[in-house]
């Protein structure tokens, strides 16, 4: 039965009286610890320096110190507490009345948790200063107390009385004074700078443990930032991308709210990487042609030169990398400066244009165009002519920059409009059953972060703006290809690794069908695109993964399936200890024993008038606003506060809906279904989420195009002696042709993480033709016409 309004008013009003007033329960138990140990040292200290120290003792001050600095740091504690409740306060307030708050109300309570987090935070910072000079406190009574030892029988001695009896009795002081000061410090570096439980104020609510991280991220991220010379992010006080990235990795970390701390979800990596979750070998699949590799192979290293900063230098040398990206920028060959092409953001010398001409080997008139220094959401980018190949290469760099983990942050789902998929649609180069295909399946979505650089990368190279994008003006790319210019009827060709590669992917699907014959190679990109897009790219794309590399399978809905994975583990793994096993259990199903019971558990009156307001619902709830699926502007937040993009896998709603729902699921008008909690027909009785909405999971990101996975080849178990010869003839790389559903879910293997690395994807193609060209030549006698 539904709660009374009056119920409701009640319910709202305890929780904000509970959230406002302090209980000792909040305190974590190792803050007792730690500042019961301060203090004792606070204490004891003021004893030696009345009762043991002689007048004048010039070990004084080091004595003093310890006390001194102990006695802050109780008080810096006490400050920091306060401004963590506060802090809590405000987040489990802001999530207690979301619903109600307006957006004028929304954006003073978002300021108001900014202001109390910052406060909070200098309070952190300073209580860890106080502990660094806590630190050097120590070691300096400690270099005092030894040096004071060779006077211990001297008059002149500081901490030792002249009688055996003040000698002893002082030793023995002095010893527990210097042992306390140091597990002081030692047990401050293992204990964190929380002084409450958050889980006090947030309980198993993951609506309030997804506001408290995005504001830890959004610090974060603005912080580091500023370390790397992005002041500008650090006074931004309106939602920008920075937030954008921040909501998304906080919705990530919500398995907070099941009770899985950090480690435990570490311990679960570790146990899938253990016992191991590689998908089953496929035997039958198609090897890639050796034209197809020849060509990919021979365009890799634009893509890989497209790393003009230090970035690729110290992957390759990690000790010498100063002196290599010297070398490569041409800081020795300043005289050259003249003959190199002047690139959008180079510096004075012009050293990223020299490192990709030193890098590919080609000569500075090759190089029309570029850009290598951006903004959000944009894409460095090098426009190369090679007349004796009769093709025009377009290189999109990678991540390399802070801006471009903004764009690989920036995940959300992004509409396709009309002009995007216009040659798709009507380029007669696609069969008529595949164009039939993306219209009648529209709308379509991709990464949002990627398809917003695409498009600005698309003016770029047609000098246009977004209101004359299909104006028929004369841009840089139609100048260079068009009808009676230098390179009429050459190929262009897109390279891209990584970020890049998927920027290009999107880029390439904008040019297909204004160019006679474009194709796009992209090394290890991020899924971006839908898989009616994905199978319509097939034509044109061409996708190269190496081996286990994790890019090409991340995305939100890999990482949320990773999430559940790691927790299941984490539960298989301990089959002695039952009581964990059933406690796992229960978190990963999100059952709430507090909600069963019609109890209340610890914390859970703070957020209780959320959880009324969601049994009155009662019954389904279309949304308030349909998603638009034809703005051309990606990672609106509006939107994306209604969806919160589908984080049901472990984060306080039901997992089974993260293997049922799918994004089939809207109706025709493309409405947020929403699935009822508490009503009779939910289906979820059993297990109840913590908030009022469970919306469908976002759309899947699938990879581009046709797919070639370059597989490294395991040796087999006979013994040596028996397979020596077959060993040695067979590669040590296959590439072949695989299923772009094979690659939705990370990997997780000691070579995830390396095989990304651009020259091992290079090294890979190499082995692949060296291994084919003698197939090729025993079975054709006729030269292959391809680009190279």
């Amino acid at each position: 039965m539904a709660p009374r309004a009056g119920d409701s008013a009640t319910a709202a009003a305890a929780a904000a009286a509970a959230a406002a007033s302090f209980r000792v329960g909040m305190v974590r138990v190792v803050s007792f610890l730690v500042g019961g140990l301060n203090l004792a040292v606070l204490l004891l200290g003021l004893y030696l320096i009345d009762a043991v120290l002689p007048p004048g003792c010039g070990g004084g001050l080091a004595i003093a110190a310890a006390p001194a600095l102990a006695g802050v740091r109780v008080l810096t504690m006490i400050g920091a507490a306060r401004a963590q409740h506060a802090t809590a306060d405000a987040i489990a307030k802001r999530h207690l009345h979301e619903d109600d708050a307006s957006v004028a109300a929304d954006a003073v309570a978002r300021h108001e948790i900014r202001v109390r987090y910052k406060r909070w935070l200098w309070w952190t910072r300073f209580g860890m200063a106080v502990g660094a000079l806590q630190l050097i406190a120590a070691i300096y009574l400690m270099f005092v107390i030894v040096k004071d030892l060779s006077k211990e029988r001297r008059s002149k001695s500081c901490f030792f009385g002249q009688d055996e009896a003040d000698r002893n009795s002082g030793r023995a002081l002095i010893a527990l004074f210097l042992v306390l000061s140091w597990v002081v410090v030692i047990v401050q570096c293992f204990t964190g700078s929380d002084i409450l439980r958050w889980r006090s104020f947030y309980a198993t609510h993951d609506m309030a443990w997804k506001a408290h991280y995005r504001e830890v991220f959004d610090h974060g991220i603005r912080e580091a930032l500023c370390c790397l010379g992005r002041a500008k992010y650090l006074t931004v006080l309106e939602e920008d991308e920075v937030y954008s990235v921040a909501r998304l990795l906080g919705d990530l970390v919500a398995y907070r709210a099941s009770g899985t701390g950090h480690l435990e979800f570490l311990a679960g990596l570790a146990l899938l990487q253990k016992h191991g979750n590689l998908p089953e070998s496929q035997t039958d699949l198609m090897e890639a042609s050796h034209e197809l590799m020849q060509e990919a192979a021979f365009l890799h290293p634009f893509a890989e030169a497209c790393y003009t900063g230090p970035l690729l230098d110290f992957g390759r040398n990690p000790i010498l990398f100063p002196c290599a990206w010297v070398y490569r920028q041409g800081v020795l060959t300043p005289w050259a400066r003249g003959r190199r092409p002047a690139l959008d953001g180079d510096n004075w010398w012009r050293g990223h244009a020299a490192a990709f001409l030193r890098f590919v080997n080609i000569p500075p008139k090759a190089l029309l165009r570029g850009r290598v220094c951006q903004s959000k959401r944009e894409a460095a980018y090098f426009v190369v002519v090679l007349h004796d190949k009769r093709t025009v290469v377009i290189g999109v760099r990678g991540t390399e920059t802070p801006e471009d983990l903004i764009t690989d942050g920036l995940c959300r789902e992004c509409a396709f409009t009309m002009e995007d998929l216009d040659g798709l649609i009507n380029s007669e180069k696609l069969p008529a059953t595949t164009r039939e295909r993306v219209i009648s399946t529209f709308p379509h979505y991709g990464h949002g972060g990627i398809v917003e650089s695409a498009r600005e990368l698309f003016m770029q190279l047609n000098e246009c703006t977004g209101e004359n994008t299909s104006s028929g003006r004369i841009g840089f790319l139609s100048t260079l290809l068009g009808e009676g210019s230098e390179c009429h009827g050459y190929k262009v060709r897109l390279v891209g690794h990584s970020l890049g590669g998927a920027v290009a992917t999107v880029l390439g699907m904008m040019l297909f069908g204004k160019y006679p014959d474009v194709h796009v190679y992209a090394y290890g990109p991020l899924p971006c695109v839908d898989f009616v897009i994905a199978e319509a790219c097939s034509h044109f794309v061409t996708t190269i993964i190496c081996n286990d590399e994790f890019s090409s399978r991340l995305s939100i809905n890999s990482i949320l399936r990773l999430r559940s994975a790691a927790i299941s583990a984490l539960s298989d793994n301990s089959p002695a200890d039952t009581a964990m096993i059933q406690k796992l259990a229960r978190r990963i199903l999100h059952v709430n024993r507090y909600h069963d019971n019609g109890t209340h558990g610890p914390g859970d009156d703070i957020i209780e008038g959320y959880s009324d307001r969601t049994r009155a619902a009662g019954t389904a709830i279309p949304s308030e606003r349909p998603i638009s699926h034809q703005d051309p502007l990606c990672n609106s937040e509006p939107g994306l506060q209604n969806m919160q993009n589908g984080f049901v896998g472990c984060s306080g709603s039901n997992a089974s809906t993260d293997e049922h729902l799918s994004y089939e699921g809207l109706n025709n008008d493309h409405d947020v279904q929403i699935i009822p909690i508490d009503g009779p027909d939910s289906g979820f009785k059993e297990h109840p989420a913590s908030y009022r909405e469970i919306p469908v999971e976002p759309p899947e990101m699938f990879l581009p195009g046709l797919i070639v996975h370059i597989v490294r080849q395991r040796r087999g178990l006979f013994p040596l002696w028996q397979c020596w010869n077959i060993q040695q003839t067979e590669p040590p790389y296959k590439a072949v042709l695989a299923k772009r559903e094979n690659f939705k879910d990370i990997v997780v293997t000691p070579s995830m993480f390396t095989d990304h690395l651009p020259w091992r994807c290079h090294l890979a193609m190499q082995k692949i033709l060296e291994a084919q060209t003698p197939k090729i030549s025993k079975n054709s006698g006729s030269p292959i016409q391809h680009l190279v």
